[in-house]
């Protein structure tokens, strides 16, 4: 079994099994069973695969036709160029939350504490601490979440801080100068149109906010009120067609809201600037 036959015969499996691009799929999971990256299955296309490679090749294939999420199988994710660890107990981040990261590099004054509310795999706040040299904390109310953050911050030498809490209860209020979030968007109706990557691996409670989805952007916007100083700022992503419901909870405290689409258009991330009194 060459390097090409065994992509060859992965691919159509994962065609004919309706997995999304089954080509990429076949080549990220061969060069992760292997210990080789993408460009050497290129460059080495007649290559043998011994029977352990084999064996640990088809493992994988199995797992990505049950649904399992290549990032799941492979364990790591790339983020704003970085590699971040992965697994079913946080999300897996979209280059969509880039977005959230640009919004907070684009603030005129450069935040010097801040917090990534439901955190998760840590993403945005490792990232965050690496560009800005900031203090940074990050919440989550799982402790399976914390540990990935955890390990992330150690690989990628960021200095975090870390708290098991709901939202942000265990840290003081009127103390940072950025909140930051991607929360939980998604409504319990469209629990049965998710595809099943999603709603049968990645965790619910990162996922799921409530009956119509916005439940958890109330709570958030009140706990920045009480976490920022006069003049910090609000940085959240926003899912589908959340915009006006969550705009329509900014009252007279806040100002200079800004929307920001993604590369398709879409209203992605909000920013908001707590007014000084």
């Amino acid at each position: 079994m060459t390097v090409q036959t065994a992509l060859q015969q992965a691919c159509r499996l994962l065609e004919e099994a309706g997995i999304a691009a089954p080509r990429l799929a076949a080549e990220v999971l061969l060069s992760h069973s292997l210990g080789r990256d993408r460009v050497w299955l290129y460059a080495h296309p007649e290559a043998e695969l011994n029977d352990q490679d084999w064996v640990r090749f088809a493992r994988t294939v199995y797992q990505r036709l049950g649904g399992k999420p290549t990032q799941y199988i492979t364990g790591v994710q790339e983020f704003y160029g970085r590699e971040f660890v992965v697994t079913p107990d946080v999300l897996i981040p979209r280059p969509e939350t880039e977005h959230v990261v640009e919004a907070v590099l684009a603030l005129p004054q450069a935040p010097r504490r801040i917090v990534d509310i439901g955190c998760g795999s840590g993403a945005i706040a490792v990232t965050l601490q690496l560009e800005l040299g900031a203090e940074v904390w990050g919440t989550d109310i799982s402790m399976a979440a914390l540990r990935v953050a955890a390990e992330n911050a150690r690989r990628l030498g960021a200095r975090i801080h870390l708290a098991a809490c709901d939202l942000a209860s265990a840290l003081a209020g009127g103390a940072f100068d950025l909140v930051v979030s991607n929360p939980p968007y998604v409504s319990e109706q469209e629990r049965p149109g998710l595809q099943r990557e999603v709603r049968d691996w990645e965790p619910a409670c990162a996922l799921f906010a409530g009956p119509t989805g916005v439940e958890f952007y109330q709570r958030l916007v009140g706990e920045a009120g009480r976490l920022l100083v006069p003049g910090g700022s609000l940085i959240m992503e926003l899912g589908y067609r959340s915009l006006e419901p969550v705009r329509a909870m900014l009252g007279r405290q806040w100002e200079e809201i800004k929307v920001i689409p993604d590369l398709a258009g879409i209203p992605r991330v909000l920013s908001a600037r707590l007014i000084c009194q």
